[in-house]
């Protein structure tokens, strides 16, 4: 009697199931891939925004603290933006007939807050709060790099898990003294980890939280 199939259908059969094992499990590690990217992230994707606010100029030319803008760091979960009125407290004055900045004349003519966009967007899922890390001696230069030499900020770090435990198990290798804290420049120096490091963290009284309920509440 002849065969029903063919001697290669064997080979075929075996290439075919190895094709879609492949396919399945590549596929599963092309997504896993894929969100840890930083293109997917938006990490050093300069964004725009309703208004051109140059960091370089205010920060450098100028010499506008962090906090005169970003008020509420030392008090409240999220760091804060400036309002329209205090932006236009220089502005009514300092170029006040320039075409960039219509969008705050609309807005304070209007009184609708200008909406921006935001660059470092954590996950709903996970509790962040601003002011108990600034208040620990972390600066904001530790997570949003040198903001103070951009035309347009940009995401500098991944926010992923990874990252985020990384300095919840060894935070004595990025706390800085709290006068330093939004000093853009500050680097560690070699006793960091020796020495400064694990002083401020003593000091300071900062805990070592790695467990799930400290950011996912």
């Amino acid at each position: 009697m002849a065969a029903v199939f063919p001697p290669w259908s064997n080979t075929a059969l075996r290439v075919a199931l190895f094709a879609i094992a492949f396919g399945i499990v590549g596929s599963i590690l092309l997504l896993m891939v894929f969100v840890r990217s930083a293109w997917r992230r938006r990490q050093f994707d300069a964004l725009d925004q309703p208004v051109a606010f140059d960091h370089r100029h205010h920060t450098q030319d100028d010499g506008i603290e962090c906090l005169y803008c970003h008020n509420t760091a030392f008090q409240a979960a999220t760091a804060g933006i400036p309002s329209t009125d205090k932006c236009m407290g220089c502005h009514n004055q300092i170029w006040n007939q320039s075409p960039l900045l219509s969008p705050l004349r609309q807005s304070a003519i209007e009184g609708a807050p200008i909406v921006w966009n935001r660059v470092y967007n954590v996950p709903g899922f996970t509790y962040f709060n601003h002011s108990i890390h600034v208040n620990k001696g972390f600066g904001c230069s530790t997570c949003h790099g040198r903001v103070d030499q951009m035309a347009r900020v940009y995401q500098v770090v991944s926010l992923t898990m990874g990252w985020c435990l990384d300095c919840h198990t060894a935070p004595e290798r990025y706390i800085r003294p709290l006068s330093e804290i939004t000093n853009m420049a500050f680097t560690p120096g070699s006793e960091q980890e020796a020495e400064l490091g694990p002083r401020l963290v003593n000091e300071l009284g900062v805990r070592r939280l790695t467990h799930c309920t400290a950011c996912h509440r």
